[in-house]
């Protein structure tokens, strides 16, 4: 089986959205060194939006223009030492400003590439691409969706045809949500590991354009939540995120998960890790030709730094680490 290691690289969406340092250049060095250590390489998908919102306003303040030359740097570095980098867009971005008491973050109208015109939708994926390509020096052909967002495809399908934008993997199985800022339903896609697709993210095409490459998604217990939180209390210097941000507020969520079971992603992030060795001896178990995992630099604590270091040893002689840009060079082949 494929096993893909992937990660949104980005800051907080809540108040505050987090530093630079601690939710993305520290633990993001620390999965870089994971990687060297067992020659084990990751997809970033690189949040381009914050990086052109520093251009922005960094002129006017030098702790931005400081942080950018940061994050340059490493996102050169990722490719440098062997790791992918693939596009990911939070469009809200171009609604957010920034002050002295930091960015204010406004979700509201345009969090997901749905809420913008079809006019407006091609030139601003093509400005993300170009930038995060100038950056890298090389083509990106992957996409995640930010908040998993990319229903109706519809909206998208022209632009991301013409632009290249071949790979996509925003959904996960099983998944489905709904809040104020917004929503997604992948309840009736594919049981597979990856497939073709045309127009309907979520309906396979044989002969279609795209591929997804899912997230692996599972059922999640009420106590699996309990054990989440008591060790959050319990263990915090072990359990709490490296990230020091907040998330964006979900009213009624944590209740849900308490109450009953769920399904949500595979993830390497906090005690969500626990579950990867297990759900993987689940996949392949089924046949699947591929898993993709989820993580978020951010997210990541000392707890889930040392399950992940025991599933890449564990793994690393069943299963063939992949990603998404050797996955485009196979698909060449």
């Amino acid at each position: 089986m494929n096993i893909f290691l992937t990660l949104d690289y980005e800051l907080f969406f809540g108040n505050p959205t987090g530093s630079v340092e601690k939710c993305m250049l520290e633990p993001t060095q620390r999965l870089l060194d994971l990687s060297q250590k067992y020659g084990v390489n990751m997809t970033y998908f690189v949040d381009v939006g914050y990086l052109l919102a520093c251009e922005r306003f960094m002129e006017t303040f030098p702790q931005l223009k400081e942080d950018y030359g940061k994050v340059i740097d490493q996102v050169k570095s990722i490719v440098a030492q062997g790791s992918d980098v693939q596009l990911h867009i939070h469009p809200h971005w171009e609604d957010c400003s920034y002050s002295d008491e930091g960015w204010k973050m406004i979700t509201d109208k345009h969090y997901k590439l749905a809420d913008f015109s079809d006019e407006e939708i091609f030139p601003l994926v093509k400005r993300y691409k170009e930038k995060l390509e100038e950056i890298i020096d090389r083509t990106v052909n992957s996409f995640r969706a930010g908040g998993w967002c990319l229903q109706p495809f519809t909206k998208v399908e022209k632009t991301f045809q013409k632009l290249g934008i071949k790979f996509d993997t925003t959904v996960f199985q099983g998944g489905e949500f709904s809040s104020a800022h917004y929503s997604f339903d992948f309840r009736n896609a594919p049981d597979k590991g990856r497939y073709n697709f045309q127009s309907n993210l979520i309906k396979e095409n044989p002969d279609g354009y795209f591929t997804e490459v899912p997230i692996g998604g599972i059922k999640y217990h009420p106590l699996f939540y309990w054990q989440l939180y008591g060790w959050g209390r319990l263990r915090p210097s072990r359990h709490k995120m490296l990230g020091d941000g907040n998330f964006i507020a979900q009213p009624g969520r944590k209740q849900k998960h308490l109450t009953k079971s769920s399904w949500n992603h595979i993830s390497m992030d906090g005690y969500f890790s626990s579950k990867l060795l297990s759900a993987t001896r689940k996949f392949a178990k089924e046949g699947r030709s591929d898993l993709v995992i989820i993580g978020h630099p951010k997210s990541m604590t000392l707890f889930s730094f040392e399950r992940l270091e025991t599933y890449i040893q564990r793994m690393q002689k069943k299963h063939r680490f992949l990603t998404f840009q050797e996955l485009g060079n196979d698909s060449r082949k």
